[in-house]
């Protein structure tokens, strides 16, 4: 018999302007959701109230970036929770390439930042490793900062992919090589944490990617 503690769940942000024409959005690039991106908020926005109303989720945080706050807006209307921006939530920092279209700010590198963790792709732009160890020391401590609590973040596809590194990886560890996951735009990643018979706890991913809100009824 298991005892559930703690809950993480993990909302990406809707299809965002910048996601469309295909530029790094970063603080200038990022100039919020599409008319389809406010459309899925609005979807995962009620989804979630319904699950509110059963098992409230305590605290609600966003990354600052205006395409996640807008998600989490819509998000904390249905549910009555105040929104919490955390700085070390958002996404990777581009640097002089913020706001270029994406061909420009890649030029000489070959495939994605994970291609190559520990190189700056851009003049003040942040290395895929070290945007990892950042991005991950938040998530565990909005963690810490709630124990035993139902944790909301709306983030990023790269926020899902911290989770990962933050639940198994020791704090000094990092990213290695060219592998990611899936994280459709307004899908559901759920972390529980269980106490087992012995007392030993253990985080599980129990559900990845949900977008069961955007079918059809």
């Amino acid at each position: 018999m298991t005892t559930l503690h703690a809950e993480l769940v993990l909302v990406r942000h809707g299809e965002a302007v910048c996601n469309v024409t295909g530029v790094a959005g970063g603080e200038r690039g990022c100039t919020g959701l599409t008319e389809l991106g406010r459309w899925q908020a609005a979807q995962v926005a009620a989804r979630l109230a319904r699950e509110h109303a059963d098992r409230p989720f305590d605290v609600l945080y966003t990354s600052p970036r205006r395409r996640a706050a807008e998600t989490a807006a819509a998000i904390a209307d249905r549910l009555g929770l105040p929104v919490l921006a955390e700085p070390g939530l958002r996404n990777p920092d581009h640097g002089s390439a913020d706001g270029l279209p994406w061909a420009q700010a890649r030029a000489g590198l070959t495939g994605s930042a994970r291609h190559h963790p520990d190189r700056v792709p851009a003049p003040g732009a942040e290395t895929w490793n070290g945007y990892l160890t950042r991005s991950a020391t938040a998530l565990r401590t909005i963690i810490e900062r709630h124990p035993g609590r139902r944790i909301l973040v709306a983030g990023h596809r790269e926020t899902v992919e911290t989770a990962q590194l933050a639940m198994v990886c020791h704090p000094g560890c990092a990213g290695r090589g060219p592998v990611g996951v899936v994280a459709d735009h307004t899908g559901v990643t759920r972390w529980r944490h269980e106490t087992d018979r012995h007392g030993y706890g253990t985080w599980l991913l129990a559900v990845h990617n949900d977008i069961g809100h955007l079918a059809p009824d």
